[in-house]
């Protein structure tokens, strides 16, 4: 094992095991408390105080509901560190008043409710970083204030009767959605929108239009949304119409996560998502243990125990590409995110060859949560400013682009590093470590994006002596060798190049025969098949290199005759591992 790593971890075995932070006894206290009197459970039993103003005006349909709304946020206050303030009168919408609340709530507002001053007055408010929460026909509301519509994020169209229905939960970060069930069960009065909210904020929940008759939204019915808005925050409901609605305690816990959201009391990353595959969300296919320890897989979720170990998605690896993922961890506990490794049953390979973010709050600078472990720290006060607590659910995403990283929590950027290491790739594998025992962390929702590489180019790759890579012969049969030799624009030196993807001639791909790592491996012409003996990564030092081995295209010896046959090689950065890409 090398060295450093060894000393990387001794280290973490000293840390393996640590006191849980004092604050957690007395949420233990304060959730049973709470349970006795048939209150939700707070996310986090230390928020500091905060005040909201629930806002109840009608100029349309009245809802029986809001007295109980009304209560039900009243006992949410009480037993959640914020106090609560109550009106129909839109003279509270002055610019001084509004600046006394963290959030406003529309609970089951209809119509044209607020004049002009006091719509001017609302949107300075939400421009100074106030927070916004929409219940239920919150949507129904001001249809001729354009803000307002973008605010609450689409407006109310149509409702069949009251029913049961399946609401599906997808995102399980959010403190308003982290406590339910993928598949929520419950009756309410279900609401078609006039527009999909999708492009322009976070959707945590839709609809199953296939589990109650009148849905007219079709497969992606959005139900509950969050977004990042003109410098504030805005939370929306589509439940809430009856009154049996705030007597549920899941319902209630969902609203209290939407009202310290809009408060700033917990962070999301609220960002429109799109496009994303889902590498994990229940099922464990595709993915491989690696060393001891691992995680048990339970309502969709992954928790660690034992290690020091690795899960990785060894199905495939990975180039240009955002993962998210969604993690908590239960105290001060330990993990990370791997990623850039070739394939490895040794986490301790994975670890010397790929790059950690790790998981950590309290660790030193370079070894604490969103650095680059033992390598770059992150910029700690926006990482702090980011950072929910042991207890509650974070997300990351590691947006990879050739050799940069990119690490956002709850999406705000709090690392950002080059890869600049040759032995090293950020192209590869995947993973979640499971540190050790005592470090207790659960991941939810792996997902990617992968956003493809740069334009391929089409030409001659120039190498030593300013010779071509060149098929033998102009041979396109699987196997046919590959060497250098003098420039002449054959078929057979006609390379497109996809930097951190593919190097093909012929229609046929550049390959380490045998999926070989070792010096010397026979580099050919062979049928393409995406594995990993196929795969070529681009480095700003001119070098060619297979991430799967982590070493270069060589031409052996640096000798430039023609007719010499390129190789893999360990990468030392002379004159015959230095490439020029078409």
């Amino acid at each position: 094992m090398d060295p450093a790593l060894i000393s990387v971890t001794k280290k973490r075995a000293t840390d393996m095991r640590r006191k849980p932070r004092t604050l957690l006894g007395g949420a233990v206290a304060t959730l049973a408390a709470l349970a006795l009197l048939g209150q939700p459970s707070p996310v986090n039993a230390a928020d500091t105080s905060y005040d909201v103003l629930v806002f109840s005006k009608t100029a349309g349909f009245r809802h029986d509901s809001i007295p109980a709304g009304t209560q039900a946020i009243r006992d949410l206050g009480a037993a959640n560190s914020f106090t609560v303030t109550t009106t129909e009168d839109g003279n509270h919408f002055t610019t001084s008043n509004l600046s006394r609340y963290e959030a406003v709530i529309f609970l089951n507002t209809t119509g044209d409710v607020l004049n002009d001053a006091q719509q001017s007055a609302f949107q300075s408010y939400i421009g100074s970083g106030g927070g916004f929460v929409g219940v239920h026909s919150a949507a129904d509301t001001e249809y001729n204030w354009p803000f307002y519509g973008d605010l609450v994020g689409a407006y109310f169209a149509s409702h069949p009767a009251v029913q049961q229905a399946n609401v599906k939960v997808e995102g399980r970060a959010h403190a308003a959605t982290a406590h339910l069930p993928q598949t929520w069960t419950r009756t309410d009065e279900w609401y078609n929108f006039r527009t999909n909210p999708r492009t322009t904020a976070r959707v945590l929940a839709t609809l199953d239009e296939s589990s109650y008759s009148g849905g007219s939204m079709g497969a992606d019915h959005p139900h509950t949304w969050c977004k990042a808005y003109s410098g504030g925050r805005a939370f929306y409901t589509g439940g809430g119409h009856s009154q049996a609605s705030y007597a549920e305690p899941a319902f209630r816990a969902h609203l209290l996560g939407g009202i310290r959201y809009a408060a700033g009391r917990t962070k999301a990353d609220c960002r429109p998502e799109n496009g994303y595959t889902t590498l994990y969300n229940g099922s464990t296919t595709g993915w491989s243990q690696a060393g001891p320890g691992g995680f048990t897989n339970s309502d969709a979720t992954l928790a660690s125990y034992g290690g020091l170990g690795m899960l990785w998605y060894s199905a495939r690896q990975f180039t240009n590409y955002s993962l998210k993922l969604d993690w908590k961890m239960s105290g001060d506990d330990n993990s990370g995110v791997i990623v850039g490794f070739p394939p490895s049953s040794d986490p301790a390979s994975a670890l010397n060859n790929g790059y950690e973010v790790q998981i950590d709050a309290t660790d030193a600078p370079d070894r604490t949560t969103g650095s680059i472990y033992a390598i770059k720290a992150p910029d700690t006060a926006a990482r702090d400013a980011a950072l929910n607590p042991p207890g509650e659910w974070n997300t990351f995403e590691l947006l990879v682009e050739g050799e940069r990283l990119q690490v956002r929590l709850n999406g705000v950027k709090i690392n950002d590093f080059t890869n600049a290491d040759p032995a090293r790739s950020l192209a590869g594998h995947v993973g979640i470590q499971n540190h050790g025992t005592g470090d207790d962390v659960s991941f939810r929702n792996v997902r990617i994006k992968e956003l493809g590489g740069p334009t391929p180019g089409a030409g001659p790759v120039v190498g030593l002596a300013g010779k071509c890579l060149d098929v033998r012969n102009g041979g396109s049969a699987d196997g046919t060798a590959v060497q250098i030799s003098s420039c002449t624009g054959s078929a057979g030196q006609k390379w497109t190049v996809a930097p951190g993807s593919t190097v093909k001639a012929l229609g046929k791909c550049l390959d380490v025969s045998g999926n070989s790592t070792a010096d010397g491996a026979r580099v050919q012409l062979w049928s393409c098949n995406g594995g990993a003996n196929q795969n070529w990564q681009a480095y700003p030092d001119g070098s060619l290199r297979n991430p799967q081995s982590g070493k270069c295209l060589d031409v052996p010896g640096a000798n430039s005759s023609d007719g010499t046959l390129v190789h893999l090689w360990t990468c030392h950065g002379g004159t015959n591992q230095k490439w020029i890409l078409p």
